[in-house]
């Protein structure tokens, strides 16, 4: 099962510029997650800070026992054995073929025979779509196989969390969402902790069972994907939806005068971009057939039920109505009336009712 990872009041600064600060938020062990936040808000930066390549001001990163903002080098060393990352353009060596590529965290960090790597690797460029592709250089293959080669190589020391770096930079929507689909692949085989950064809204309302969010250097909600899908909360509806009409803008932030000339705008009929009104939540994508039940979503299944009458009214009535007949009786619940609360949620003020404790993600 892969690592539960404990992040409390983290908190990032360059000089003088914050870039987020007070992160609390947990990492259900074996189960996938996702943070969504407009260009600019630091995602990748918390990546590169949960492996300790960046160094936080403040705050804690606890992963089996060892917080790796304060740990030692020689800890931090062997903890970061737990991670594969899986960075934005696959990083992957270009004068190296994809075999050599693969192989090149076992040769630095392991002691394994020559035939135990090739093992390793034709194994992990199966799983990944790649078999007979080991000898092609990364100049020769499309951006799509670079993606699943920068996979390939995040697993090959089995590692227990997976990160993944905006993983649909650079690649059209058909190929997202075969990548999305090796992800969930992965995590049915492997039972690792996956926390994917990503702008693209189809992966996200897809393919987690967690779902978070950075704006205006905050953590605006983190927790089961039923809550920030059903979220009322304008910038998490302006996000989804890809619209021009709410408080991000293209500095991310926009001045009240900013918003009240563009809402004059939209209402004297000028179009605000972005698609239709997206609402309700998508069913969740599943493994490919063939492959392992997900570990991980039996568990989150459990989890989330215990802290069921704790999530806004229209998250509750989102997650009975996936269970299954059987499922409801399992877990003796009956499907929500149709008319309560579908608008209740959490804003950024926390002004309403539901703020999940750290206990609760």
């Amino acid at each position: 099962m892969g690592a539960e990872v404990v992040i409390e009041g983290l908190t990032k600064s360059f000089g003088r510029q914050t870039i987020w600060r007070d992160v609390t938020l947990t990492l259900p062990p074996g189960e996938v997650s996702v943070m969504l936040g407009p260009s600019g808000t630091g995602k990748s930066v918390f990546l590169k800070s949960m492996i300790g390549l960046l160094k936080p001001e403040r705050g804690t990163c606890v992963i089996n026992g060892v917080d790796i903002v304060r740990c030692s080098e020689h800890k931090l060393y062997e903890t970061r054995k737990l991670f594969g990352v899986l960075f934005q353009d696959g990083a992957l060596f270009g004068s190296m073929t994809l075999y050599d590529n693969v192989a090149f965290p076992l040769r630095e960090h392991t002691k394994k025979s020559e035939t135990e790597i090739r093992r390793i690797v034709l194994e992990k460029l199966e799983m990944t779509g790649l078999a007979g592709a080991d000898k092609k250089l990364p100049g020769e293959i499309s951006g799509g196989m670079r993606k699943r080669a920068g996979l390939a190589r995040a697993l090959v020391l089995d590692p227990e969390i997976i990160l993944v770096d905006e993983p649909d930079s650079g690649l059209d929507p058909v190929r997202t969402t075969y990548i999305s689909q090796l992800f969930l692949d992965v995590n049915a085989q492997s039972d690792a902790t996956f926390l994917i950064v990503t702008h693209n809204i189809n992966l996200a309302r897809t393919v987690p069972d967690n779902l978070g969010m950075l704006f205006r250097k905050e953590l605006v909600m983190f927790g089961p994907r039923e809550v920030l899908l059903t979220s009322e909360e304008p910038v998490v509806k302006q996000f989804l939806n890809g619209r021009m009409d709410g408080p991000i803008g293209m500095s991310e932030e926009k001045d009240s005068a900013t918003i009240a000339a563009e809402r004059a705008m939209f209402e004297a009929g000028h179009h605000a971009g972005g698609v239709e009104e997206i609402e309700g939540i998508p069913a969740q994508m599943q493994p490919a057939p063939g492959m392992p039940t997900r570990q991980g979503a039996i568990r989150r299944k459990d989890r989330v039920m215990q802290i069921l009458h704790t999530l806004p009214p229209a998250a509750q009535e989102g997650i009975i109505e996936s269970l299954s007949p059987a499922e409801q009786a399992h877990y003796g619940v009956d499907p929500l009336p149709a008319d309560i609360g579908r608008h209740s949620s959490t804003t950024l003020d926390g002004a309403t009712a539901y703020q999940p404790s750290r206990g609760d993600l």
